[in-house]
């Protein structure tokens, strides 16, 4: 009868010696492991109660921009849309500003509207600048675009209003008059506030290391 218990004993000696020494490695190797830590590639912080900051490694730049308009990225465009003034009755259907990032050489496209055209410093980078305005059919265009260009890099930021006219909201006489007016004040201050987002702008290390050059997409 005692062999048994003798055996039983030792089997019992063995899987706890097992267990200590070599079943309970894994958990305790695992919480001495450092964590995994991974930068974002873009990233967006609150400069003041005003004020946003926006910096996307991959593309290699950085603005900043008013802490109320609503950022968007895809892989090589990032996308601000300005919320409308509701203070007062207008009839603004879209304010946008984009940063766009491409390979080749910069180039605005063919247009034959344009209302102004000229080059703007800030720092030590120069920018070249077109703006455009159009009225079709009741409906007010304006559109005003920079590039600056960094080794076979273009980058293109631009801003784009469309307004609809008064008369198509049914807006009359002296109505109509103001709501003009609150028009012009809604895309004078969003155009104010992205040319303060251009001359924000700086060059940023790419992801890890990478050279911006290598990692927006070619220009099809």
């Amino acid at each position: 009868m005692k062999k048994p218990i003798v055996i039983i004993i030792v089997l019992i000696i063995l899987g706890t010696l097992v267990w200590y020494f070599g079943g309970n490695k894994g958990p305790a190797a695992e919480e001495n492991l450092p964590p995994s830590v991974s930068a974002p590639v873009s990233e967006t912080t609150k400069v003041s109660d005003k004020l946003s900051s926006y910096k996307n490694e991959e593309l290699g730049f950085s603005v900043k921009y008013p802490s109320i308009w609503e950022v968007g990225a895809s892989e090589a465009v990032v996308t601000f849309v300005i919320p409308t003034d509701k203070a007062g009755a207008n009839t603004v259907r879209k304010l946008e500003s984009k940063v766009a990032v491409t390979s080749g050489k910069c180039a605005f496209p063919p247009v034959t509207t344009i209302k102004e055209r000229s080059t703007m410093t800030s720092g030590a980078l120069s920018f070249s600048m077109i703006s455009m305005s159009n009225s079709v059919q009741g409906t007010n265009y304006f559109d005003r675009m920079y590039s600056i260009q960094k080794e076979n890099v273009c980058y293109t930021l631009s801003f784009s209003s469309i307004t609809s006219s008064p008369a198509s909201k049914n807006y009359k006489g002296s109505e109509a008059t103001q709501v003009t007016n609150n028009n012009k004040a809604i895309v004078e201050s969003a155009d104010q506030a992205f040319i303060a987002m251009v001359k924000s702008f700086a060059y940023v290390t790419g992801a890890e290391g990478k050279d911006e050059t290598q990692v927006v997409p070619t220009k099809k």
